[in-house]
């Protein structure tokens, strides 16, 4: 399985500190957010990276480099202007290949998440090994956590390991999950486009799985989370 790691953002919300470093190298306790990433896909087996980007890219290709220092493969797909996590992915397909691949949110904080965990779940076969139909196989698998303060109107509902559009109780997309390429089909290389209308259009059909990750998960989306994960740790 390959992985590609969505580094492209301006990271707005936490200017001034994005203004001379990429989002993705703010560290949390002394390590950059996406290189608690590449160190976590590594141990689960999964070397072969592809990270888009595009505000101070070649920053990030300067500390990452081609990964051999992390015991990955690490390729880059260059944006000049951020294209959204849809059209990132249809940009990077030739480097993703056909095989179901994970992806993950670069400013997310989860040290603990077990990586391994994402290499079977999107299966072609049933459990007596019939193939499901085309029409009816999940094209994508996502990881929810608990609703944080800041959104706690959640993205989806989960239904026995099927994600909906409505329902309760609302959960909150990780940012973590895993993809067929066929999903971004209509998607044209080079346009921009977000991610979320295609979820909900394939979770409206019931082809879009996922269940609930209860480790520790931060979205380090503000200067503010940020230094509170890195605030010093006091026990009582």
């Amino acid at each position: 399985m390959k992985a590609m790691i969505f580094a492209a953002g301006r990271g707005e919300r936490m200017r001034p500190l994005t203004d001379t470093c990429p989002k993705p190298l703010l560290k949390v306790r002394g390590r950059p957010l996406i290189v608690w990433h590449i160190l976590n896909l590594v141990r689960a087996g999964i070397k072969d990276i592809v990270i888009n980007h595009a505000h101070l890219g070649s920053m990030i290709e300067e500390a990452l480099g081609n990964g051999e220092q992390f015991g990955a493969s690490i390729v880059y797909s260059a944006e000049g202007e951020a294209l959204e996590t849809a059209g990132g992915v249809a940009k990077a397909r030739h480097l993703l290949g056909d095989e179901p691949f994970l992806a993950l949110a670069a400013d997310i904080y989860c040290p603990h998440f077990d990586f391994k965990q994402t290499k079977n779940v999107l299966e072609d076969n049933d459990v007596w090994g019939n193939p499901y139909p085309l029409d009816q196989r999940d094209v994508a698998w996502l990881y929810l956590v608990k609703n944080p303060a800041h959104h706690l109107q959640g993205d989806f509902a989960l239904h026995s390991f099927s994600i909906a559009n409505e329902g309760e109780p609302r959960l909150t997309f990780s940012g973590i999950g895993v993809y067929r390429p066929s999903m971004f089909d209509s998607i044209t290389a080079g346009e921009s486009a977000k991610l979320a209308p295609l979820l909900r259009e394939y979770a409206a059909r019931g082809q879009v799985g996922g269940e609930l990750y209860r480790g520790d998960w931060t979205d380090v989306g503000t200067a503010e989370r940020l230094a509170e994960l890195n605030a010093p740790l006091t026990g009582n």
